[in-house]
C-alpha cells in the first residue's frame, strides 16, 4: 500500500461526495413531456440564453418545442422527429453564438431505462444541460503506478490539464464498451487485444456549471485496465500531448493541486481510494 496521509484521503473522499451539484435556481428547466418520462426535467438553460430563444421561437416556431416565461417543453414525438426539431433549435443557438466548439458529432439522450429518445450535436448538450455519457479508463500497473495523459494545448476544453489514460464522449450508436476501446486506441495506442481486458467498475454522475455558460451533466462509465510494466502509451489523434507514469500518492497530490480536468480528478480519486482499501 502506498503511503497517503489521512488528510489527503479525507480530501479525496470529500471531493467524491460532491460530484453532482444542482443547476442554479435561475436556470430555466427543460421538460420532456414524453408519456414515459412523466414531464421530467431533462435539461437547464442559462438565463443569458433565454430571451434569444424566446424571441426566436416566437418569430419562427419549431415543431414539438414550446417555450414560456419559466420553462422550455419538448413535446412527445418519435426520436427521428425530436432529433430534427432539436437540430433546428441548436442551429439557431449556434448562429446566436451560444454553442461554441461545434463538433459535427452527435450524442444520444438516453433515459434511465437505456432508451435513446433523440440525438443532437455534441456541443449543444452543455448549452441545453442535457445529460450525456462518456468513458474514462484508468491505466495502471502491478507495481502501483498509474498512467495519465496530458491534454493537448489545442483542446477547446481544459488544455494542458491531466486526464486519464483515455477518456471521451460516447457517440450516438456507441456502447460504453465500444467507445472505451476506440478511445484507448486513438488516445493511448492501446491495441485491441489489450483493450479487451478492460474491467468495468461503475459510473460517476457529474453535474457542474460549464465554462461556456452551459450546464455539464454527464454519466461517466469507469473502466480499469492493467498495463504491462514495459507498455508506453502513444497518442494517435493529436488530443494528448504526452503521458506520465506516477505513483498513486503523487496522483493524489496533483489532484488536490488542481492539475486535473474535473472529470479525471474524480475518476482518479475514486481509483486511488478503491485501491488503497484492497
Amino acid at each position: 500500500m502506498q503511503a497517503i496521509n489521512t488528510s489527503t484521503l479525507a480530501a479525496l473522499e470529500e471531493m467524491l461526495q460532491n460530484t453532482a451539484i444542482s443547476a442554479p435556481h435561475d436556470f430555466m428547466p427543460i421538460y420532456f413531456a414524453c408519456t414515459h418520462q412523466g414531464g421530467a426535467v431533462i435539461g437547464h438553460l442559462n438565463p443569458e440564453f433565454v430571451s434569444y430563444l424566446q424571441e426566436s421561437l416566437k418569430k419562427t416556431p419549431i415543431a414539438h418545442l414550446q417555450i414560456g416565461h419559466d420553462q422550455l417543453t419538448i413535446g412527445p414525438a418519435s426520436p427521428l422527429e425530436l432529433s430534427a426539431s432539436l437540430a433546428l433549435l441548436s442551429d439557431r443557438m449556434r448562429l446566436g453564438g451560444f454553442i461554441p466548439g461545434w463538433r459535427n458529432e452527435e450524442f444520444s439522450w438516453i433515459d434511465q431505462n437505456g432508451h435513446a429518445y433523440f440525438r443532437l450535436e455534441r456541443a449543444a448538450f452543455r448549452t441545453f444541460g442535457f445529460r450525456s455519457t462518456a468513458v474514462h479508463i484508468n491505466g495502471f500497473t502491478k507495481s502501483g503506478t498509474i498512467w495519465l495523459g496530458r491534454r493537448s494545448q489545442n483542446k477547446s476544453t481544459d488544455p494542458g490539464r491531466l486526464d486519464n489514460l483515455a477518456a471521451g464522449g460516447i457517440s450516438a450508436d456507441e456502447t460504453p464498451w465500444v467507445s472505451a476501446r476506440r478511445e484507448l486506441w486513438e488516445e493511448a495506442g492501446v491495441p485491441g487485444h489489450i483493450a479487451d481486458q478492460i474491467h468495468p467498475i461503475g459510473r460517476i454522475h457529474m453535474r457542474r456549471l460549464s465554462h461556456d455558460r452551459g450546464f455539464h451533466d454527464e454519466q461517466l462509465y469507469i473502466y480499469d485496465l492493467e498495463l504491462a510494466e514495459n507498455f508506453v502509451p502513444t497518442n494517435h489523434d493529436g488530443e494528448v500531448s504526452g503521458f506520465i507514469e506516477i505513483s498513486l500518492s503523487e496522483a493524489a497530490a496533483r489532484i488536490l493541486a488542481g492539475e486535473f480536468t474535473s472529470d479525471a480528478a474524480f475518476v482518479t480519486a475514486d481509483f486511488i481510494l478503491r485501491n488503497l482499501k484492497k
